[in-house]
């Protein structure tokens, strides 16, 4: 062994304490931290020739990179739809690293009972039945062509062919129609080899992002042959959701597959106030849920559900002599595109351990009244305008004055040390958003986030 390894063997207890310590600071200063620090990146240093240890490795971390990291776990850093890490969700990501199971195989299998139990446990959470059978990806992009490529392969099984054997030439062309998808499920077009351009979007109702049932009606009464629906359970600029029963009947009615993209907004389902958003979720064929949205564990970490577990492992099954049959209850190998993993569920087992379903229905209704609260500020600031009630957890607003792109990028540049928001296209009109999911978000920093607009917006130029 190295003399350095070995020498960061021997003093292991130690520097992992100096790294508690480094993580544990970094943690504290969230709350008064830049959101995002008006620093540029360090110049890139050459690969070091010669060991110099973890401890010399922490001490230029923490002076050439620590400084420029964002607050992306704190509570003001309101882009995208970005969680933070629960304190059990924490601990469970640092025995992820210490154990460092790879977890794919029966032939050591104690990770794949854990994940089967984490499973179980978020189809209970989001109220699915046992008909739904799961695993754990990356993020949402995967979860949505996980269930993509299954819903390919129920359209090969429908025109009597196998895409995942013949190809999907044998396939011929495949319709998917959505009304407001989410650029994720384009995305995963283009890597199945369907490609972008089968994506057809259906018109929405009046002001919303939810389909038209009865436009998706008249797309399928014209359609030749089976198609993909994709229903929104949540849409990015507004959190709108389309009729999920309703889509289930046109499936039924129509022959389709029905993919529910609900990324963040199945949590809705764990609010009684706002549970019934997401009522016909148990309807999917397939279902994205991101966990390191709004279940507030480290990245990456996703699961996607389906019904049809046979045609999902015909899609993914590994072929090797070491991995044995397929079996009844395939392995994980079997299920996702990766033949090999961290054991990603246990940070989501540590924190549905930990908090259950009330603890996490705690952190959704505080995140929903946070978002509702800056709503009704960003209403009554002069200057600006709301562009879509506050159905969840998203506040989607503009400038009453020339809203130009650079403008609003010109606000968000303003606030960036106080608040992190992202810009979207929302109408046609540019636009920002400010998306609540993290734990750590208390009524005061909705208050600061809505002084902080406030006094921006009254500083931008007119010009």
């Amino acid at each position: 062994m190295h003399p350095q390894l070995a020498a960061d063997l021997a003093a292991l207890p130690d520097l992992l304490e100096t790294t508690r310590q480094r993580a544990t600071a970094f943690l504290d200063g969230l709350d008064q931290a830049p959101v995002v620090p008006a620093r540029p990146a360090p110049e890139p240093a050459p690969l070091p020739e010669h060991a110099t240890g973890l401890r010399d490795a922490l001490g230029d971390f923490a002076a050439r990179w620590e400084p420029g990291l964002s607050a992306s776990a704190g509570p003001r850093y309101l882009g995208f739809v970005t969680g933070g890490v629960t304190p059990a969700a924490l601990a469970g990501d640092w025995l992820t690293a210490a154990a460092d199971q790879n977890s794919m195989s029966s032939l050591d299998a104690t990770g794949q009972h854990l994940e089967r139990e984490t499973v179980g446990w978020l189809r209970a959470l989001f109220g699915l039945s046992d008909a739904h059978h799961g695993a754990l990806v990356s993020g949402a992009t995967l979860s949505n062509t996980v269930g993509l490529a299954i819903a390919r392969e129920w359209l090969g099984e429908r025109r009597g062919v196998s895409p995942a054997e013949d190809g999907v030439a044998a396939l011929g062309p495949v319709r998917v129609l959505s009304g407001a998808a989410h650029s994720s499920v384009a995305k995963g077009l283009s890597m199945l080899g369907l490609g972008r351009a089968a994506l057809d979007t259906v018109a929405t109702l009046p002001d919303r992002e939810a389909v038209d049932p009865a436009a998706l009606e008249r797309t399928l009464q014209e359609a030749d042959g089976p198609c993909v629906l994709v229903a929104n359970a949540g849409t990015v600029n507004t959190v709108d959701f389309d009729d999920l029963r309703a889509l289930a009947e046109l499936r039924d009615r129509y022959g389709c597959w029905l993919h529910i993209d609900a990324a963040f907004g199945a949590f809705a389902a764990l609010s009684p106030r706002h549970a019934h958003l997401v009522g016909g979720l148990d309807l999917a064929d397939s279902l994205c849920v991101d966990l390191h949205k709004w279940l507030n564990v480290p990245y990456d970490s996703a699961v996607q559900f389906t019904r049809r577990p046979d045609l999902q492992a015909r899609v993914f099954q590994n072929a090797a002599a070491y991995l044995g049959p397929l079996g009844d209850t395939p392995d994980l190998v079997h299920l996702t595109p990766e033949n090999s993993r961290r054991l990603r569920a246990l940070p989501a087992w540590f924190t549905l351990r930990a908090y259950g379903r009330e603890g996490h229905r705690e952190i959704v209704e505080r995140c929903v009244e946070g978002a509702r609260t800056l709503g009704a500020t960003v209403a009554a600031l002069d200057g600006l305008r709301l562009l879509s009630p506050v159905h969840l957890n998203v506040v989607c607003f503009t400038l009453t004055t020339r809203p130009t792109a650079e403008r609003l990028a010109a606000l968000a540049d303003a606030l960036a040390t106080e608040v992190f928001l992202t810009p979207t296209v929302h109408a046609g009109l540019p636009a920002l958003r400010a998306a609540f999911g993290n734990w750590r978000t208390t009524p005061e920093d909705v208050r600061r986030v809505g002084a902080a607009l406030a006094a921006a917006v009254r500083q931008l130029p007119l010009d």
